[in-house]
């Protein structure tokens, strides 16, 4: 299958450059996988569209203030280091801009010295080891100096960093937000727990490698970037229950839908075709959803509207069909949806 089979037609002015007031005031497309149905709503009628038994799996994860702002100690040249994974010891792998200032022994300066990071190793892809150096806490200096890793599609700066935050954010790790949570309010997560609606948490930490594009020809010929996931016995009881009951499993975003899938995948066969009860487990996953994939635990999908040819429509195409979700996106643009991370949402049932 060709990534062109994938690309829509885009107009730039409805990329979503800042998040809404109210989150929950986003539209709702809701298309029905059975009637082949689109209805157009707000996010907060997602009531409606859930039932007592059914069972939302939130991914917990937390963006870091990734992005940090400095410069070359020696030089004084501007300097950008994103901060990727956390290797411990005050290590952490980095993309870094201008790569070529920051050779092994460069050291870069953040805060007027609050901070100091010095370039340790050139690994593979032309990512950096960068170990810190500071006094006090570094979680604390980090909500103070690092600003949020927004998309490269977003030019406008963020006013409130809890706006790439989702309400239920817990688990710091990620380098993106899991967007399709954005959405969700504390208000409507208590009335859809008061409708009989269980909530499950997992996470995964979403890596950069969900912004890179694809960039094979064709789709089995792309290999998914590696990212850590957290899924609990509470979790899996939660689903084991629903599935024993008759309920459904709603899946909150891309990343749920991957990690409730690798899951499945190891632990009863990536042809299985029938749910069997979960177990908690953790790990790396680099699972590729597209098109001809057996799910084998969602059974519907809350999303935004994704790039062109990127993995996650690919993703969204295999849960329903490639024909309906680009008709879909067709009608979203018609009808000027906002799309992206600060877009409005789909629900698929």
């Amino acid at each position: 299958m060709q990534v062109s089979d994938f690309n829509y037609e885009l107009p730039e002015e409805l990329i979503a450059q800042d998040p809404l007031e109210r989150r929950s005031d986003s539209r709702l497309m809701v298309l029905n996988r059975k009637t082949h149905t689109i209805e157009h709503r707000h996010f907060r009628d997602i009531l409606e569209y859930l039932n007592p038994g059914d069972c939302l799996v939130i991914n917990d994860t937390k963006v870091i203030p990734a992005r940090l702002l400095g410069v070359k100690q020696d030089t004084g040249a501007a300097v950008e280091v994103l901060l990727l994974r956390n290797h411990g010891n005050n290590v952490w792998e980095a993309l870094v801009r201008p790569g070529k200032k920051l050779k092994p022994g460069a050291v870069v300066s953040f805060g007027d010295g609050l901070l100091t990071g010095t370039i340790e190793e050139v690994i593979e892809g032309g990512n950096r080891m960068v170990r810190f150096s500071y006094e006090g806490i570094w979680e604390e200096l980090l909500d103070r100096l690092g600003e949020m890793p927004l998309p490269p599609y977003i030019t406008h700066k963020l006013q409130d960093k809890n706006r790439y935050q989702t309400v239920y954010a817990t688990h710091e790790g990620s380098a993106a937000a899991p967007t399709a949570g954005l959405h969700f309010t504390e208000e409507l997560l208590q009335e859809l727990q008061k409708k009989g609606i269980r909530i499950a948490r997992l996470t995964l930490h979403v890596g950069l490698g969900t912004f890179r594009p694809v960039k094979v020809e064709t789709i089995e010929e792309h290999h998914m970037h590696s990212e850590y996931y957290e899924f609990s016995e509470e979790a899996a009881e939660l689903i084991n229950r629903t599935r024993a009951e008759g309920g459904r499993v709603i899946s909150v975003g891309t990343t749920s839908t991957r990690t409730l899938e690798t899951v499945a995948s190891r632990q009863f066969g990536e042809d299985a075709r029938e749910f069997q009860p979960l177990k908690a487990s953790s790990g790396w996953t680099d699972i590729f959803i597209y098109p001809g994939y057996t799910f084998k635990v969602v059974d519907g999908l809350i999303t935004n509207f994704h790039l062109p040819e990127s993995t996650l429509i690919m993703l969204v195409s295999a849960f329903y069909d490639r024909e309906h979700v680009l008709k879909a996106y067709r009608t979203a643009v018609e009808e000027r949806y906002r799309f992206f991370s600060f877009g409005d949402a789909m629900l698929l049932i």
